[in-house]
C-alpha cells in the first residue's frame, strides 16, 4: 500500500536530486502495510512527481531526530523546530529508492484523490 503526501515543491525537488533523505511529518499514517510514498509536489506544481520507498520511520523528541537527520534533512535547523514548534516530538520518513517521474500525472485523473491535507492512502488496482 502506497500513501500521497503533500510537499512543498522545493522539498520535493530535494527529494529526488538526493540532499533531502528525511521527510518530516507531525503525524504519521498508523496503517503498518504502506511501504511506500506517492510525492505530490503542492502548489503550483499540483502533480504527482515521483515516489519513493520508506526505508524506516523515526519517533522522536525534536533534540533526537534533528541530531540523526540534520545532514539529510533538506531544511535548515530553524525551519525544523519552526515545522514542529508547540511540539515534543516529531516524525521522520527515511526516503530510499527514489524515482522522478518522466511525466509528472495528475492526482484527480490518475489515481482518484484530491490534495491531501496530510496524506492520502492509495492502494493501486493492479
Amino acid at each position: 500500500m502506497k500513501v500521497v503526501l503533500s510537499i512543498k515543491p522545493q522539498f520535493a525537488n530535494k527529494i529526488f536530486d538526493g540532499t533531502k533523505k528525511f521527510e518530516f511529518r507531525k503525524a504519521i499514517f498508523k496503517n503498518q502495510n504502506v511501504t511506500s510514498v506517492l510525492v505530490y509536489a503542492s502548489s503550483p506544481v499540483q502533480k504527482v512527481i515521483g515516489e519513493f520507498q520508506i526505508d524506516q520511520i523515526f519517533n522522536d523528541d525534536l533534540g533526537t531526530l534533528w541530531e540523526r537527520t540534520k545532514e539529510f534533512s533538506g531544511i535548515s535547523e530553524d525551519y525544523f523546530y519552526q515545522y514542529f514548534a508547540n511540539r515534543e516530538q516529531g516524525f521522520a520518513i527515511q526516503i530510499k529508492n527514489q524515482i522522478r517521474f518522466k511525466t509528472p500525472k495528475c492526482l484527480k485523473e490518475d489515481y482518484n484523490l484530491t490534495p491531501p491535507q496530510s496524506f492520502a492512502y492509495w492502494e493501486s488496482k493492479e
